[in-house]
């Protein structure tokens, strides 16, 4: 312990309190902490968005999936196959005609938007119905193909489900970008009879 006699005779020690270096320090120390948790919940933010998008792109995909799936796809009582190509899957009334039901879709239908196998739903989940033309409160659009397995197919299809954000998609000036925040998913119908 240090001691210093001043002009007034008080002693001053070394114990007295923090130097105005040690201050610093523990401030820089501080403001890095900080920092760097600032950062951490921006990006635990981030990601939490990407997957909640994520999951309600696989959602929307999974009742698409679903929907072809019920579709009527097997043989009636003197074994003929029964094939529904007429529910419009795009509608979102459901309606029971005007479709393409389980029809062979086009080869092009999960790149581009093809009347018949793509609709466009809402923030909310609403089907808004498809067509080549996008409703403006459209957020997600969602594609489908029906194919008929190489090795069955009259008996065999496979179904497979695109879906994404449009503003992930597409960017501002229209130029296709990187698939994000999506789902892709198929499955294999198989004709069975009643």
């Amino acid at each position: 312990m240090c001691d210093f006699r001043g002009d007034s005779g008080q002693r001053a020690s070394a114990d007295a309190g923090f130097s105005l270096v040690e201050v610093l320090i523990a401030s820089l120390i501080l403001t890095t902490g900080l920092l760097t948790l600032a950062q951490l919940f921006t990006i635990s933010t981030r990601s939490n968005l990407t997957a909640r998008a994520t999951t309600y792109a696989s959602i929307l995909a999974e009742q698409k999936l679903e929907e072809l799936r019920g579709l009527t796809w097997g043989f009636d009582l003197f074994g003929f196959p029964l094939s529904d190509t007429a529910s419009d899957t795009a509608s979102p009334d459901s309606e029971t005609t005007g479709g393409t039901g389980l029809s062979p879709s086009p080869a092009a239908t999960l790149r581009e938007d093809t009347a018949g196998w793509v609709d466009y739903v809402d923030q909310f989940g609403h089907t808004l119905g498809g067509g080549a033309d996008r409703p403006t409160d459209a957020i997600y659009i969602r594609r489908w193909s029906v194919t008929p397995h190489p090795v069955d197919p009259s008996n065999v299809l496979v179904l497979q489900v695109l879906v994404f954000r449009i503003q992930d998609r597409y960017g501002i000036d229209g130029s296709m970008g990187r698939l994000t925040h999506g789902a892709r998913l198929a499955t294999v119908k198989v004709r069975k009879a009643r």
